[in-house]
């Protein structure tokens, strides 16, 4: 119903910021994504919007970019992840990295959020594996050619190894290496 808010921001309180709209005042829910990007008070701010109405409320959600509205939106069809949880995996990560721990399929990642626990965490990535975009966003994982890429990627990164340095290390593996064989190799390549 409401797809996008322009106007006057009044006031800023994490989660919430208040938007005057031509005189009416809106309360908007916002992921800290999205908060971190506003600008001052007093300037002119547009969200694009996600409006709830349940039997006890109306809630107005907000989003700079159309990918975490749309990724919101994802999180809120999983059984079990309700708005105000959606938004707090949205704090937490960001759109570009639950779609890379999804697509890498990390769950370790989603626990370190606050709220989510290990069966949601598996449940968020089992439900929204193909539905966050196919394109992997930024460092190792654009470079994930096969299964065991990403496996030999999971056990670098879980090593400590930084997504540049797993980055760096795949690039120098045999396409059809094996998954020990690869970690070997990383792990000695990582060493020198």
């Amino acid at each position: 119903m409401i797809g996008k808010l322009t106007g006057k921001l009044l006031e800023k309180n994490p989660p919430e910021v208040l938007l005057d709209v031509h005189g009416v005042g809106y309360e908007v829910q916002v992921p800290m994504s999205t908060f971190y990007h506003l600008p001052g008070l007093g300037e002119q701010v547009s969200l694009l919007t996600h409006f709830i109405v349940r039997e006890d409320a109306q809630l107005l959600y907000g989003f700079a970019t159309t990918q975490e509205r749309q990724t919101f939106r994802e999180l809120i069809k999983v059984s079990g992840v309700g708005p105000r949880t959606a938004l707090s995996v949205l704090s937490g990560m960001g759109a570009d990295d639950l779609a890379q721990a999804v697509a890498l399929q990390e769950a370790g990642r989603l626990v370190k959020v606050p709220g989510i626990g290990k069966k949601t965490a598996e449940r968020l990535l089992l439900e929204l594996k193909g539905k966050l975009g196919d394109a992997i966003v930024g460092g190792a994982a654009a470079q994930v050619k096969s299964d065991a890429q990403g496996d030999i990627l999971q056990a670098l990164l879980a090593l400590g190894y930084s997504d540049k340095e797993a980055s760096a290390s795949l690039k120098l593996l045999p396409a059809d290496v094996g998954v020990s064989e690869g970690i070997k190799l990383a792990l000695k390549g990582l060493n020198k």
